[in-house]
């Protein structure tokens, strides 16, 4: 199963993506991930990404593309993955497009989260994670059980992103409404697209998720 989390930031295509990994066995591709591990291990592609990036550049679509065809020839990925913030632009998903077909592995499915905007501003304003093991709250959404400790670790110390904030959300849901929100017609003309709710809880949201995944056609050829 080949699937890609689309929808704007904030909207929980991370947590999402790495509960359904967990519960079908596939491996959570984010492209961040990837390119460090590219570059870690020195692969060709890596060592190029490496040379931009200390050159202070963008790695450019086709280095990503690379990475992600390196990242695809590995075992593991053989029974399936989830892209989690890739593609961005149409670009990219013609480039994925084509990749793909060349490694004839077609993609399954897009799976959309739909979130108001106000309630992802609200979501991402007031998110903050532990510093010692980097687990996630919210100031009204998810508290600790113990004011000040972490339900996790029982560390006393948080943080918070600086670009945590109202206007810096406004401006990445601007830059994702002009680059990225043209993937859903892309892919709805595809016959790719489904959409789910984002807005409801995040136990509704795996529910949905999993309803999506489990009528896909290759999934009910297997239960036949």
């Amino acid at each position: 199963m080949r699937l890609i989390m689309l929808g704007p930031p904030g909207a929980g295509k991370g947590t999402q993506a790495q509960r359904l990994a967990a519960s079908r066995g596939l491996v959570q591709l984010s492209t961040g991930d990837m390119l460090r591990a590219a570059v870690a291990a020195g692969t060709p592609t890596g060592r190029e990404a490496k040379a931009i990036m200390d050159a202070g550049r963008l790695v450019p679509d086709e280095i990503v593309v690379g990475i992600i065809s390196e990242r695809l020839d590995q075992p593991d990925v053989r029974n399936g993955f989830i892209l989690d913030g890739f593609p961005r632009t149409l670009p990219q998903a013609d480039a994925l497009e084509t990749l793909l077909a060349a490694k004839r592995v077609p993609l399954d499915v897009v799976i959309l989260l739909e979130v108001d905007d106000d309630v992802l501003v609200q979501r991402v304003a007031g998110r903050y994670t532990c510093a010692s093991c980097g687990e996630g709250y919210h100031d009204t959404l998810k508290v600790p059980a113990r004011e000040g400790v972490c339900d996790r670790c029982g560390a006393t110390t948080f943080k918070r992103r600086p670009d945590d904030n109202a206007d810096t959300m406004r401006q990445r849901l601007q830059a994702y409404y002009k680059e990225t929100s043209p993937l859903i017609g892309y892919y709805y003309a595809k016959r790719k697209l489904r959409i789910v709710d984002g807005m409801a809880e995040i136990d509704e949201v795996s529910r949905q998720i999993e309803a999506v995944v489990a009528g896909l056609p290759e999934l009910q050829g297997a239960a036949e």
